[in-house]
């Protein structure tokens, strides 16, 4: 089964436009079955997880590039090759007006973008295709305990009943073959407790002091160890929101996993239902929200315009997305009640920032739509992706 990705739009365009085009993005996102179904039927196919193949490509750059002259070529997983990026690169400038002609995918950000901003700057659209977001997996009767427990990685997706062992393997598979590879953790033992206690601050400030403190690892350590996590799409950072710019960049970040299903698993959650039920409920439900934001902004091309927002007092927006216009302040509660008394940290940023701040919504586990005082929209969970979509594509058409 395959189901169209967004980021189609966003790769033709990039195609007519640059020579090259890189889709990165976490192992396992669809990269390579992404880019089979966007190949013409005269275009060429290498994946270099074959070991043949890379030692052809090192051995005989020239050679093995002259098997697809005057068609485009899809190299998969070229990351494995730094070594053929200069000669792409002087294929390029021979024939600079051709588009569309080296289509790239790779895994491993930081060796990865090292190489292609060195060899092919200017030369190159770079695209994220990002696990399955509820938009394009429709979202239909799927409940919302479901949606946390089964994540947006295809293959457990669209196959519960591989859930448990795809995920467990995942996580095995990335601490022994990705991490090792972008860094050189000695302590696999202590990388797989800061794992865990981690997913359990999944939705909370990013402390490196008290994450320091409870691996009993340094501060620089965990620092490194959450980069190395961001750039292999497993994490990411909301900053906060401040009309001064230079504050949000002193102020600490919210950390989240991309995917629920991993949090689940990292924190021995026994069920969909103990999780969506359990302490984590709500947190594993707004990083679902915030994550499907940042998955359509990836598929657009662009990087995502999301914050959060937190005053002196501790009241807070879990997300703001700044939009042409102004701020659209996003509150997320798991429950099936929602009152006046949830609305109140929307419409204080409101009395903050003006009328430049829409009222806002209350993204909530209810089956339809009501407004609240204030003007504030109690919306479902299920209609935040079509909602949010609408929304951004208007603002940035």
């Amino acid at each position: 089964m395959y189901l169209p990705r967004r980021l189609r739009a966003t790769f033709d365009a990039a195609c007519q436009g640059f020579p090259a085009v890189l889709v990165t993005g976490p192992r396992q996102s669809g990269k390579t079955t992404f880019l089979r179904r966007t190949l013409s039927d005269d275009a060429g196919y290498v994946t270099f997880d074959d070991p043949v193949e890379v030692a052809y490509a090192r051995d005989d750059p020239n050679g093995f590039l002259d098997r697809f002259a005057g068609r485009p070529v899809a190299l998969d997983e070229i990351q494995y090759v730094p070594e053929l990026l200069p000669y792409i690169k002087m294929r390029i400038d021979m024939q600079r007006h051709i588009c569309g002609r080296f289509l790239l995918t790779g895994s491993q950000q930081f060796a990865l973008m090292q190489g292609v901003t060195e060899s092919l700057a200017g030369r190159v659209a770079v695209l994220e295709l990002l696990p399955l977001s509820e938009f394009e997996l429709g979202v239909g009767d799927t409940t919302l305990a479901q949606t946390l427990w089964l994540g947006g990685y295809p293959e457990p997706r669209l196959n519960p009943a591989i859930r448990d062992l795809w995920v467990r393997s995942y996580l095995r598979t990335y601490l022994e073959r990705d991490v090792r590879q972008v860094r050189d953790i000695q302590d696999m033992r202590a990388f797989e407790q800061f794992l865990g206690l981690l997913a359990a601050r999944h939705g909370q400030e990013f402390e490196k002091a008290s994450l320091a403190r409870d691996c009993g690892v340094s501060q620089p350590t965990i620092a490194q160890w959450v980069s190395v996590l961001a750039a292999s799409y497993a994490v990411f950072l909301l900053p906060p929101w401040h009309r001064n710019l230079g504050k949000r960049l002193i102020k600490r970040p919210k950390l989240y996993f991309l995917d629920p299903a991993l949090v689940c698993t990292l924190t021995r959650q026994p069920s969909a239902e103990a999780a969506r039920a359990g302490p984590l409920g709500g947190p594993l439900l707004e990083g679902v929200v915030v994550a499907e934001a940042v998955k359509l902004f990836a598929a657009l091309g662009q990087s995502a315009p999301c914050f959060f927002w937190r005053d002196r007092s501790g009241l807070e927006v879990d997300l703001l997305l700044e939009l042409a216009g102004g701020v659209v302040p996003v509150e997320i509660k798991s429950t099936a009640t929602p009152t006046v008394g949830h609305t109140r940290p929307l419409r204080r940023l409101r009395e903050l920032i003006g009328e430049q701040c829409a009222a806002g919504l209350l993204v909530c586990n209810i089956s339809e739509p009501r407004e609240l005082p204030g003007g504030v929209i109690a919306l479902p969970w299920r209609h935040w992706p079509r909602w949010l979509a609408e929304t951004v594509l208007r603002a940035h058409p």
